[in-house]
């Protein structure tokens, strides 16, 4: 079968390689011309691309499964496996420690050897139909003729937008933030982590994660509220430095003795949770004979780091059901849609009721008890009740969803009923924040 792919994403190429390795003629198209010869990637309208990036066990596992050459050559570019026991699964990759351009590069490397599939640059004019269906794309004014198009182009993909106007759930998440990269000097030991991947700190109106990749390489991200104006400033260089030595547990990992920055202060772009079914407005599928896939199909916040991992899970599904159902495209649909429905929905739901949480928290208002409590909050809880641990773990692995954890809400409700609220972690309020980085901004 001819597939056609809009996008060379993570989703694009780990379909494009995994779909010739079963015979497909494949052509996967981006405007981005890959690594230059200096070494360097730019890689132009994906803001995410240069951010922090958490990956966990279904992206090892999937690369594993399907295309175990990306995942040697991600492995030689240093990228470090966490494993974990897991009682009654035995030992399981928790994740890998790496940034993503580690990743695209050693899953492009794999892409461009292999047979039936051509990586094409160009820009994608429209998916092209005959007969009420699919079948190809016009490629910077080219026809590029393909019996099935998946549309792995992202969340800011334009082409197919307005086959699906509105995303059934989810919406802004009301946060943004700054990142900066910085390594570990030879021999330096790494600052304090929560666990193996990340270290995080929850303060009075605003959040710090830290991200640990390979080479002794970390993202550092300070979090606020979209609406927070004051902290913008956060985005220069002189206050994001004086926000980090003000802050504890950022100070322990940026010490100028301990670590150097490897890259400007980045500025994320607008966040959003939102997911879009196969399907256009009156139900049916937005066009027979295309198929969307990955970020196309669902986004959350980037704080648990489950970007990748949603694609992942996707794409090895999408490969399942085409095994299944060959060419019979309807049903490949019908099927993958609900597949969707099931298993990426919940976690948009999931991120966008903890997000709105989180904002209103924020702003200074108290934990809800008239509604479900958001899973954060019940996360939270198992240091008040010990009792709710064992869901856990399956919950932050992605190994169960969020209705997981719905057994032990009852529990976290009563933790907060009696007045117990989490502790925030020792460091500036945001009052004191908004001094530091008034007092650093270049006027």
């Amino acid at each position: 079968m001819r597939t056609a792919i809009i996008g060379a994403g993570p989703t694009g190429l780990f379909l494009g390689t995994a779909l010739a390795r079963r015979g497909h003629q494949v052509a996967v198209v981006d405007r981005d011309p890959g690594p230059s010869p200096n070494g360097t990637w730019p890689r132009r309208g994906v803001m995410q691309f240069h951010h922090a990036h958490g990956f966990r066990g279904q992206v090892v596992q999937a690369l594993q499964r399907e295309v175990p050459e990306a995942y040697d050559r991600w492995r030689a570019a240093g990228a470090e496996p966490i494993m974990m026991d897991i009682p009654g699964r035995g030992s399981l990759p928790l994740g890998m420690r790496s940034r993503r351009e580690t990743f695209e590069r050693a899953l492009r490397q794999t892409a461009i050897r292999q047979e039936g599939l051509q990586l094409r640059r160009g820009h994608v004019d429209a998916v092209t139909a005959s007969e009420g269906r699919a079948d190809g794309l016009s490629v910077d004014g080219d026809p590029l003729a393909a019996d099935l198009v998946i549309d792995a182009s992202g969340r800011a993909g334009r082409v197919t937008s307005a086959l699906r106007p509105t995303p059934t759930a989810g919406g802004p998440c009301g946060i943004a933030y700054v990142d900066r990269q910085y390594q570990l000097h030879e021999g330096a030991e790494p600052g304090p982590l929560l666990n193996p991947l990340a270290w995080q700190g929850d303060y009075d109106g605003y959040m710090v994660i830290i991200f640990v990749h390979e080479h002794g390489i970390f993202s550092v991200l300070i979090i606020r509220p979209t609406v927070d104006r004051e902290l913008i400033g956060l985005r220069h260089e002189e206050a994001f430095e004086a926000a980090c030595r003000a802050v504890p547990g950022l100070a322990a990992w940026t010490d100028a003795e301990r670590s150097r920055p490897i890259t400007p202060v980045l500025a994320g772009g607008t966040l959003m949770n939102y997911y879009r079914g196969q399907t256009g407005p009156d139900g049916r599928p937005a066009l027979p004979g295309l198929v969307f896939a990955g970020d196309s199909v669902c986004t959350t916040t980037p704080n648990f780091g489950r970007g990748v991992a949603t694609s992942m899970l996707q794409a090895e599904e999408l490969l399942r059901t085409l095994d299944a159902h060959g060419t019979d495209l309807a049903s490949v649909s019908e099927s993958f849609d609900a597949w969707c429905g099931a298993h990426m929905r919940p976690w948009v739901e999931d991120h966008a009721r903890m997000d709105e949480a989180l904002r209103r928290r924020w702003a200074g208002e108290d934990v809800d008890l008239s509604e479900r409590l958001p899973s954060d909050l019940i996360l939270a809880a198992v240091a008040a009740d010990p009792g709710i641990g064992p869901a856990v773990g399956p919950y932050l692995g992605m190994l169960a969803g969020p209705d997981s954890l719905d057994p032990v809400e009852p529990r976290a409700h009563a933790v907060y009923a009696r007045g117990w609220r989490p502790s925030l972690t020792p460091g500036p309020s945001r009052a004191e924040l908004v001094a530091v980085v008034a007092a650093t901004v270049p006027r």
